[in-house]
Formats: C-alpha cells, sequence, structure tokens
C-alpha cells in the first residue's frame, strides 16, 4: 500500500506499518467506511503477485519478499522489496521499497539472470480508503476477506476503534504465509493462492 513511516535515523529508509485483519462481511466494512467519511481512492481492482527467490530460498530464510505486483487498473507493475518483518501491539513493521516498472516482462528476464525466479504467486481483488491518515485495503482473495490498515500506529489505533474492528484478532502473517499455513490443513489447494477463475491479466499466465 502507499502510506508509510519514515524509519528511525539509526535505519534509515521507509517502513510499511500495517495491521491485517479477517473480516466476514466486506460489504459491512464499506458501510463503516462511508459513514465515518473515508474517501476511496482506489476502486475495485484485480492484483496478481509473484514472489521471487533463489533455488536455495534464501529470501524466506531471511524473511524478505522480493515482488512484482501487477494489476488491473492500470495494467501496470511494480518491483517491490521488503525486509524482516517487527510486532508490535497487533501491528506489523517492515522495511519497504518499491519502484514502477515499465517492463515487467524484461525485468523476470533480469532476476532470472540472477538467478531469482518466481517460487509464489498469490491473487487479490482490493480496493483502497483513506481515512484519518490511513489507507484501508479491503481484499478478497481466494482464502477468505481481509481487511488492512496502514499508516501510523496511533493512526492505525484511531482507524480499528472508529471502524469497531477487534485488535485482538490481528493476524500476524502475510498472505503466502497464511496460505501456507492453510495448505498444511488441506493439501488438495493448489500450490498457488489463485483463483478457481478469473479473467486475467497479460503476462500473468505462468
Amino acid at each position: 500500500m502507499s502510506a508509510h513511516s519514515e524509519d528511525s535515523p539509526e535505519r534509515p529508509g521507509v517502513n510499511e506499518v500495517e495491521i491485517k485483519l479477517p473480516v466476514a462481511d466486506l460489504a459491512r466494512v464499506r458501510e463503516k467506511l462511508r459513514a465515518s467519511g473515508a474517501r476511496l481512492v482506489s476502486p475495485l481492482h484485480f492484483e496478481s503477485n509473484d514472489l521471487y527467490d533463489d533455488d536455495e530460498g534464501t529470501l524466506a530464510k531471511a524473511g524478505c519478499v522480493l515482488r512484482i505486483r501487477r494489476t488491473s487498473a492500470d495494467g501496470g507493475a511494480v518491483l517491490t522489496f521488503k525486509g524482516p518483518a517487527r510486532f508490535h501491539a497487533g501491528t506489523k513493521t517492515r522495511e519497504e521499497r518499491e519502484t514502477e516498472i515499465s517492463n515487467p516482462s524484461e525485468l523476470e528476464r533480469i532476476l532470472e539472470a540472477l538467478g531469482r525466479r518466481p517460487r509464489f504467486r498469490y491473487e487479490k481483488r482490493r480496493e483502497e480508503w483513506s481515512l484519518d491518515e490511513c489507507v484501508i485495503a479491503l481484499d478478497e482473495t481466494p482464502i477468505g476477506s481481509f481487511v488492512e490498515v496502514e499508516g501510523d500506529p496511533a493512526a492505525i489505533r484511531r482507524v480499528v476503534h472508529e471502524l469497531a474492528f477487534d485488535a485482538s484478532e490481528s493476524l500476524p502473517y502475510s498472505y503466502p504465509e497464511l496460505y501456507a499455513r492453510r495448505r498444511r490443513e488441506d493439501g488438495s489447494l493448489p500450490p498457488d493462492m489463485v483463483f478457481a477463475s478469473n479473467a486475467g491479466l497479460p503476462g500473468t499466465s505462468r
């Protein structure tokens, strides 16, 4: 998402600070957002995310992520690096650096030349709202619906309270981690977290 906080002088960079919550009814969340005066900043769109790593899984073992995200919103792509996560009071903080990519196919070839290949794909349908200096993402995924609130920790707490979420239900896991846990419970699930059917995006077949 796009709400970030500046890191400390000891560790310069940009931090992603967020809380992830499972929800049963995204329509109800939308109603609460409208009633709270939230503004829709990104209408519902499809996202396809490919995680890259070497054969040894070096990045994953270090708690890091290298991702190419494609969206149906503008047909573009974004390269993202995420560092190891830290957790405090239900929120997750990690370094996040990203840049827009004009030629994702060529980037894929560069990454593969460097020994990084696509290891996992996850898909979701996402819309984003803005409220009290936070970005609130409403996500439909193949394993359920979730809300992510990203921003300054104090603002996150205010938004969670305003929308009547239960912070004790926050999840410390990323979508790849959630899906890995789900697959351990249900071995019939496919290797990637993808919808059974969708319109797809140019260049997303693998």
